[in-house]
């Protein structure tokens, strides 16, 4: 994982904030990457691919969650990373209030 971490620090310089948390068995891990806009995520994609790809024969669940607005290609491009990763769902969460710097 660090190797992908590096990757994408090097490869992304768009990106806001990326880190991996795993619990405490290391059989769960969560993802968390902070996008200013669809694009930065679409271009995260775009670059990423192959790199991702190698890890996902150590998931046996994939979620993805978005926490703000994405445009429509782009939440259709998730879909198909969910689904491309196995028994992937995408989960919507629209902001309710409060306010970005």
């Amino acid at each position: 994982m660090q190797d992908l971490a590096a990757f994408v620090e090097e490869h992304m310089p768009r990106l806001i904030s990326y880190a991996f948390f795993l619990n405490e068995k290391q059989s769960e891990m969560t993802v968390v990457a902070v996008h200013p806009d669809s694009a930065s995520l679409a271009f995260h994609m775009d670059e990423g691919a192959v790199e991702f790809r190698k890890f996902a024969s150590l998931l046996e669940l994939f979620k993805i969650e978005i926490y703000g607005h994405v445009t429509a290609a782009v939440l259709e491009r998730l879909h198909q990373k969910a689904r491309a990763l196995g028994s992937g769902t995408v989960i919507e969460n629209e902001l309710f209030a409060g306010f970005s710097r």
